[in-house]
């Protein structure tokens, strides 16, 4: 297999220097150019032609935010952001980023952070580039459910690359009175309480980052923890929590996708809804297929719509999918089955 091509942007040597030597020191990517800013970068991406591009959030004169909406339309070069904790990822992964890791900063070594970077960079080089969606009309609120069983259905959600923007596309289509939701994103400690916040800001439920013991019920959605497994349990009463803790990775995760479904199809007794959204590898193939087989109705992304085609690619292979959806389709899909069973 061919080299993937990095070019890396950042402006402090420093991290510039340990990002090239780590991912050059990797068998199957090749830096083939540094810049320090986005005027810089840009003469590089248009000479170059890289496979992927690395980039700080934070540079000096245009941020790489604004980078990024003034160059992915023109040259949509697949980016992995490097960035410290800081709402800005989210603004960089709306105007096209494909994924990010977190500059290391003492909550891990420098070689996991340069293990995941490079995992990341490999995955990038095959993804979709959305680009800078044009802005669109504020969507008005989502019309009540008002079903009569909406507090005896679940819905579990997992993504991962691109899953950020795939599941807000999903979210802020869904009314204020959903059926209780759980929702497992990968993402590095720290971001998911942050992006909670960001749905819970665009969105008519209430969104927040899960802590152990949460009820799961009609009109929240929890996002299950970086580091930390979520599972669904049934109380004695017959209702449903969340329990987040540490625990060994399934499916190469922490919180995992699979570890979820898993335990939706193990205890929850009522009926159930479980989406499986764009992301790389197959965590969540599994549990949604056990899900199905328990009888939940089951959705996958499509392969168009998709970032990467991983997981809904996987799940919707080994039959764990009962429908198919682009990702602005995926909520209709679900309202038309909650419509149904109501």
């Amino acid at each position: 297999m061919p080299k993937v091509r990095v070019l890396v942007v950042d402006d402090s040597l420093v991290a510039r220097s340990m990002i090239i030597q780590g991912l050059n020191a990797s068998g199957n990517i090749e830096v083939v150019g540094y810049a320090i800013n986005s005027i810089d970068a840009k003469q590089k991406v248009i000479k170059l032609k890289p496979d992927v591009m690395t980039c700080d959030v934070q540079m000096p004169g245009m941020n790489g935010i604004d980078f990024l909406k003034e160059l992915l339309p023109q040259y949509p070069v697949p980016t992995v952001l490097v960035s410290s904790l800081n709402l800005g990822v989210f603004d960089a992964l709306h105007a096209g980023a494909v994924d990010f890791v977190r500059k290391p900063d003492g909550t891990e070594s420098p070689e996991q952070f340069l293990r995941s970077l490079a995992l990341k960079v490999v995955v990038a080089a095959k993804a979709q580039v959305r680009g800078v969606r044009a802005a669109e009309p504020t969507l008005a609120p989502p019309p009540a459910l008002k079903l009569a069983q909406k507090s005896r259905i679940l819905i579990g959600l997992g993504a991962s690359t691109g899953g950020t923007e795939a599941t807000l596309e999903v979210m802020k289509r869904l009314p204020a009175d959903i059926p209780g939701m759980v929702i497992v994103q990968h993402m590095p400690t720290g971001f998911t309480k942050m992006y909670a916040e960001r749905l819970d800001r665009l969105c008519s439920m209430e969104v927040r980052e899960a802590k152990s013991g949460d009820e799961i019920r009609p009109g929240l959605a929890l996002v299950a923890p970086a580091d930390l497994q979520c599972r669904v349990q049934r109380t004695p009463a017959g209702g449903y929590i969340v329990n987040c803790a540490p625990g060994e990775k399934v499916s190469g995760h922490r919180p995992s996708v699979d570890a979820l479904f898993h335990s939706m199809a193990e205890n929850v007794r009522c009926p159930m809804v479980g989406i499986i959204m764009t992301g790389m590898g197959a965590d969540g193939a599994k549990g949604l297929l056990e899900m199905r087989k328990k009888g939940a109705f089951t959705i996958g992304q499509d392969e168009k719509t998709s970032v990467v085609y991983g997981m809904p690619g996987v799940a919707k292979k080994i039959g764990a999918v009962c429908e198919q959806a682009p990702c602005d389709g995926v909520a209709g899909v679900l309202m038309r089955h909650l419509k149904t069973r109501g």
